[in-house]
């Protein structure tokens, strides 16, 4: 039986519409975050796509040690804290180790675990302790069955508001690859599926001391995902990605958005409905 996930009104799940998790890789300033989610928000209200507004406060696992990490989890915090303020949404963002959990928790809706993190039984289980949504991302190194024990581990706690973020698996040196058969597989665990179209195109270290990434590719892994039937879409977003201090190769233009958002509800409306029909 299906799970829903309920983060404020939205309902993540079911044959519930896809959800747009969405926002820059990191925090690159106060006014940049609040007016990327405003715009994110502008767009999604007009096209009626439930949105949870994503940024890191803190990129713990860049490739160089002179990359851009972001304002750190108090500054962090309270800037994502601004976002839920001014425009009434649920936030997500990357808790990375079991000392910053509760803190995170007091204001996040939503606590992501890294990819690289996916195994860490500590950070699971605190983060479920929390009684906070904990959305779990698939290890590029991690065969899409053996998050059922990253499940249970969240389970143990008494936690069962859980999500399962695909984002490519590792296919030789810096590049990954989408195998969709694992959106199908994971949501055999009952638990909602996001699949995050933009580190999905990501080539982790490719440029040397930063990573490189093909966007060009987001919208096509985006409709094949929701084509799949996953319950949510995890995008970066920015609103010049050539200048962005995270992650720019990989991430989606602001104001390209809006076109590629269309498409995938239309897919989505189509997939639901089929759904239905055989029930």
């Amino acid at each position: 039986m299906p799970k829903i996930v309920k983060v404020n009104q939205i309902k993540i799940g079911g044959n519930n519409p896809f959800v747009l998790i969405a926002g820059p890789c990191v925090i690159e300033n106060r006014q940049m975050a609040i007016n990327t989610a405003s715009e994110i928000k502008k767009i999604t209200s007009r096209l009626k796509i439930p949105f949870i507004f994503k940024a890191s406060y803190d990129k713990a696992n860049r490739t160089s040690i002179d990359s851009f990490r972001g304002p750190g989890i108090d500054k962090g915090l309270r800037i994502l804290q601004e976002v839920k303020d001014q425009l009434n949404v649920p936030v997500l963002s990357d808790v990375h180790s079991v000392e910053e959990v509760w803190q995170a928790a007091k204001v996040l809706d939503i606590l992501q675990i890294p990819a690289f993190l996916c195994r860490q039984t500590d950070l699971l289980v605190q983060a479920g302790r929390t009684k906070k949504i904990v959305s779990i991302k698939k290890g590029q190194f991690a065969a899409p069955a053996d998050m059922s024990q990253a499940i249970k581990k969240i389970e143990h706690t008494g936690n069962k508001r859980i999500l399962l973020t695909e984002r490519g698996t590792s296919f030789g040196y810096n590049n990954l690859v989408s195998d969709f058969r694992s959106l199908s597989i994971m949501r055999q665990t009952g638990y909602p599926v996001v699949f995050d179209a933009t580190h999905s195109v990501q080539q982790p270290g490719g440029l040397g001391s930063t990573s490189g990434g093909q966007s060009e590719y987001v919208p096509l892994l985006a409709r094949c995902a929701v084509a799949a039937g996953c319950d949510a879409i995890f995008m970066e977003v920015h609103s010049n990605p050539k200048k962005a201090l995270s992650d720019g190769p990989n991430m989606v233009a602001l104001n390209k958005l809006e076109k590629v958002l269309k498409t995938l509800k239309a897919i989505d409306q189509v997939v639901k409905c089929f759904e239905r029909s055989k029930k």
